[in-house]
């Protein structure tokens, strides 16, 4: 599920669900619990990096800050995810919390319950050279910052590069250009599309959040995924049409696929190509590893501005801590350069750092493709779960797959998809 961050990202954010550790590992509140209200002296940050590569290396940033002292409590993630509330809403909570950007970060904020941090973002904060669409991501809805991003991975349609020269195909730009390529594949007795939705049947979601943004635009997207409009709607259906397109290219063995089986025929130059995160680079084999490539999702309308996927993880902080001051002091520490630089290479992440002014010279060629991809965006969507939720995310597997075995019983699975929907969302 799209929900257990640890099979399909754990390279890169190292989010893991192996247990609490760190100092106070079970803390849930703030470091000064004398209850006179006063500015604390020792800031906590919570932290859900619990893998541990991630761990010692956030570990090690946070031994290289000097103005305040700070206790760093490591929480396993499903435990973090849950408590995450009650971090938030107890008398006093931790001052910094890791987490995600996106509609999770809007709700928290929506409740009073994250500091204002926009003053970061102007003048000379260290979030002032962040991106617009990294901006857009961190804003909630009175035009607020309430997140500071550090890392983001992106999506993209990868291939292998010797694979299109045998086959005679570039990397398309257009929609008919993609449908085109996916014939030509196809006529080579390979399958065009590798897609893993047996035990990770999130992955459906990939094109159905892609193809939204291409026909819909991002703004329509996200009111899509809280609720504004119905997955039955005309808009929808549109989107299914096309997804439609799709299915007589897709491999159908990727219905018993894990993601992680589903590089193997893309190894194998037996599937030409695959929607997914850059995660898919640490299930690709060594021989293989120089000769893949990607590009971006083929634009269908030019008229829409061009959005990606880029799942976004940051910091933010409560707006009840008793040191704001200094919760912002940290904040500026963790988005500075310095400290995004040394907790990718100590993590070993292939993370996007969001600061542009991180030495990426050193980085390999694809993820310097990566960084150029996001840059140029004029928008950034996490991934369905991200900008929903993890119940959301369970009607959509539940419609995409259904639509994948069964495409011309779209519209009855769009209607019981709207049910399903609107219940979580009333809930």
């Amino acid at each position: 599920m799209v929900h257990s961050e640890l099979t399909r990202r754990g390279f890169l954010a190292g989010l893991g669900g192996l247990g609490a550790a760190g100092i106070l590992a079970g803390c849930a509140t703030g470091s000064d619990d004398s209850g006179s209200g006063a500015a604390s002296s020792t800031l906590t940050l919570q932290s859900s990096l619990s893998d541990a590569d991630p761990k010692a290396a956030l570990t090690k940033v946070v031994e290289g800050y000097s103005k305040t002292k700070v206790t760093l409590n490591t929480i396993a993630i499903e435990t973090f995810r849950a408590q995450l509330p009650t971090y938030l809403n107890s008398g006093n909570p931790p001052d910094v919390l890791t987490w995600y950007a996106g509609s999770v970060a809007r709700d928290y904020a929506s409740k009073g319950f994250l500091l204002d941090v926009s003053d970061l973002w102007t003048g000379s904060g260290p979030c002032a050279g962040f991106s617009p669409a990294l901006k857009e991501l961190s804003t909630g809805a009175d035009g607020k910052q309430i997140f500071v991003p550090t890392s983001y991975y992106w999506w993209g349609v990868f291939y292998r590069k010797s694979a299109f020269q045998e086959w005679g195909v570039q990397p398309p730009t257009t929609w008919d250009e993609f449908i085109a390529v996916c014939k030509t594949i196809k006529s080579k007795g390979v399958a065009p599309l590798t897609m893993g939705t047996g035990s990770t049947p999130w992955v459906a979601s990939g094109w159905f959040d892609y193809l939204n943004l291409r026909i819909n635009g991002a703004e329509f997207h996200r009111e899509l995924l809280a609720g504004k409009h119905s997955f039955d709607g005309p808009e929808v259906k549109k989107v299914m049409d096309h997804y439609r397109q799709l299915i007589e290219f897709i491999d159908p063995k990727g219905r018993s696929y894990s993601w992680q089986d589903a590089v193997t025929p893309l190894a194998a130059k037996k599937a030409g190509m695959y929607l997914i995160g850059a995660f898919v680079t640490t299930a690709m084999p060594s021989d293989a590893a120089d000769d893949i490539d990607f590009f971006r999702v083929p634009i269908i309308d030019p008229s829409v501005p061009v959005a990606e996927e880029a799942p976004t993880d940051g910091f933010f902080a409560s707006a009840k801590s008793r040191n704001t001051a200094g919760a912002k002091e940290l904040l500026s520490y963790l988005a500075s350069a310095p400290a995004q630089q040394q907790f990718i290479q100590l993590s070993k992440s292939s993370n996007l750092p969001t600061s542009q002014q991180v030495d990426t010279s050193s980085f390999a060629p694809l993820v310097q493709k990566g960084i150029k991809l996001l840059n140029e965006s004029a928008a950034i969507t996490q991934f369905f779960n991200r900008d929903s939720s993890d119940e959301l995310q369970t009607t959509a597997d539940t419609a995409l797959t259904k639509f994948i075995d069964s495409p011309r019983d779209v519209n009855a699975i769009l209607a019981e998809w709207q049910a399903s929907a609107k219940k979580v969302l009333s809930s």
